[in-house]
């Protein structure tokens, strides 16, 4: 036993330098788990802020100045307000992106119980931040309507208040989850890549013979390779939670991060496996990259984390209750979301590591049979 925890840590130390100096695949790494993460948090995002807003008041009631009043920043910048004749030509210079025209006798129409119309000008050129905001100018224009309703009519007040609060993300801000997102998908993407590229470098370089005639055997080159991602894989992350999220996106973990490395950790043990795999068929780099690219995209447009896994064909979601990182992706959510402990997800940990033994297992028959044709 000895013999071998040794063979495995030499092949350990091994495979660090090799990577320390495949200078590419070193910045890949740095890459991935910094730039990469506040980029993914940052460059989109599913809410509108400070948009350019004015008002055209005509009416001049205190309803219309409520409605006024209501939009404030960070959706909106604090509301101009200009004369009719004004709306094409700001429009179309881009100073306001929407423009709400409030007509005469609003407020007098509303306490009638009619249904008076409110004009909303939108520059389309800026395509996503009006539709969005469309949306959120006609909620906050309801809510403001319904309000004032309730406190000017006895006949609709009530003493029921709902109040929604959100525990984890109050603001519903994307980049919070944009950040996670991107982490585990980086996670599942370089333990891959890594552990195949390990493989196609040995046999580019001719070491791999130099294996062969050591005393060694398949299952200690295997988990030297498999250990030596995995401890790579698992520092990165430690990194970018500690630094890029908590520290340069000031984004709050909710759950153990100490629960999410072990997670991680058994699905290296899947991941890794499906790279070694992916190393054993591919003959060099380029037909890795190819393969690699196959196998990446599907994998991670379908195990949840960039498409609601519910909403998904039957057929599709009873396949990848086969892939480990189907159960990665709502283990990890749950953990760093809403800190979910051990005795929540524990069958799904359970699962994560069964899939991981038969892939393992899978991919050192294949390396196996890689290794004999040599």
């Amino acid at each position: 036993m000895k013999k071998h925890i040794k063979n495995i840590s030499n092949l350990m130390i091994k495979e660090l330098k090799s990577l320390w100096y495949d200078k590419i695949m070193f910045t890949l790494i740095v890459y991935s788990f910094s730039i990469a993460i506040y980029i993914g948090a940052t460059a989109t995002s599913t809410e509108i802020k400070n948009a350019s807003i004015a008002f055209v008041d005509e009416d001049r009631s205190t309803l219309s100045h409520r409605i006024i009043s209501s939009f404030y920043k960070p959706q909106f910048n604090t509301p101009d307000i200009i004369n009719s004749s004004q709306i094409d030509t700001n429009i179309d210079n881009g100073k306001y992106t929407f423009i709400v025209v409030i007509p005469s006798s609003f407020e007098k129409n509303i306490l009638s119980k009619k249904s008076p119309d409110i004009q909303v000008n939108i520059d389309a050129t800026r395509m996503t931040q009006a539709g969005i905001g469309s949306q959120y100018i006609q909620k906050i224009i309801s809510q403001e309507l319904q309000n004032f309703l309730l406190k000017t009519q006895e006949t609709q007040s009530t003493n029921l208040e709902i109040i929604t609060r959100f525990k984890y993300n109050p603001n519903l801000t994307s980049s919070w989850f944009g950040s996670i997102n991107e982490v585990i998908n980086n996670i599942i993407m370089l333990s891959i890549l890594l552990s195949g590229a390990s493989l196609i470098r040995e046999r580019e370089h001719g070491t791999i013979e130099h294996l062969l005639v050591m005393p060694l055997n398949a299952v200690e080159i295997m988990l030297s390779k498999i250990l030596a991602v995995t401890l790579v894989v698992l520092l990165s992350v430690v990194f970018s939670l500690f630094f890029m999220v908590e520290g340069v996106l000031q984004i709050p973990i909710e759950g153990s991060i100490v629960l999410f490395l072990f997670t991680t950790f058994l699905l290296l043990f899947s991941t890794t496996a499906i790279g070694i795999f992916m190393g054993t068929i591919a003959k060099n780099m380029p037909q890795l990259g190819m393969i690699f690219i196959l196998t990446i995209l599907p994998l991670m447009m379908l195990s949840g984390s960039l498409t609601p896994f519910e909403s998904m064909p039957d057929t599709i979601q009873h396949i990848m209750k086969l892939m480990p990182s189907s159960y990665f992706v709502d283990v990890s959510k749950a953990i760093l979301f809403k800190g979910a402990e051990l005795a929540i997800i524990w069958k799904e940990l359970v699962a994560i590591f069964c899939i991981g033994v038969v892939f393992f297992l899978f991919a050192l028959y294949m390396f196996r049979r890689s290794l004999s044709t040599q």
